[in-house]
């Protein structure tokens, strides 16, 4: 049905554990695409089970740019002192801190965004439809459509979770962070950050510090 070569195969392509990975051929009579689909389905449903529970260990990370341009502080938690401890969670935290750098969100996740401001933001994108000529006629469906669809743009500017990950924009940050979950096998969370960048708010000549980091980040990839 299977071989061990399959299981290495799979394990190397889902970063599931061995006995994940038998399991999955088991239940797939050695179907690889259909065993990577069903550890995917399983780590969503760990994943959720984590989510219930207290991660109070972890790390604070720091990450200055060359030249010292700009800095950031993240605080990434985990639930024991063992993973805290682990390289891999060190790589996560850095390479989150990283991102942070080059991508200036301003919240973790979209539950910290006020929801008053988001609700007005609704309010003018509709104004703005409702006056744009091409638009006006569209049934109210389909602007609700494009005003929600400008909101999760919205979220993707500001929320770190939802934003494309510097380092691969094939996934979002809340991905990277799933992905560190279900290899490390506890929950894990990003609790708050703070990012400097030199100059901020004053009147003078803007360097784009951010594009610098974003390029040192995809060539260490």
């Amino acid at each position: 049905m299977f071989t061990a070569k399959d299981v290495m195969t799979l394990r190397e392509m889902s970063g599931a554990g061995m006995m994940d990975c038998k399991k999955a051929l088991v239940e797939t009579d050695g179907n690889m695409e259909k065993a990577l689909d069903y550890l995917r389905e399983k780590s969503l449903a760990d994943n959720k089970k984590k989510a219930s529970r207290i991660a109070a260990e972890g790390i604070v990370e720091s990450y200055i740019h060359l030249g010292g341009k700009i800095g950031v502080i993240v605080e990434v938690n985990c639930e024991s002192d063992f993973v805290a401890a682990t390289e891999g969670f060190h790589a996560l935290a850095h390479d989150i801190a990283m991102h942070i750098a080059a991508s200036k969100p301003t919240c973790v996740s979209k539950e910290e965004v006020n929801q008053d401001e988001i609700e007005h933001e609704k309010s003018i994108l509709r104004a703005q439809a409702l006056n744009d000529e091409k638009l006006k006629n569209k049934p109210a469906a389909i602007i609700d459509k494009m005003v929600e669809g400008r909101i999760e743009k919205y979220y993707k500017e500001v929320c770190l979770l939802e934003q494309p990950f510097v380092k691969d924009p094939d996934i979002t940050v809340g991905q990277l962070v799933n992905l560190a979950i279900a290899k490390m096998g506890e929950k894990i969370s990003v609790r708050r950050f703070v990012r400097y960048e030199m100059g901020e708010g004053l009147q003078k000549k803007q360097d784009n510090f951010a594009e610098e980091v974003a390029a040192m980040g995809q060539a260490t990839k």
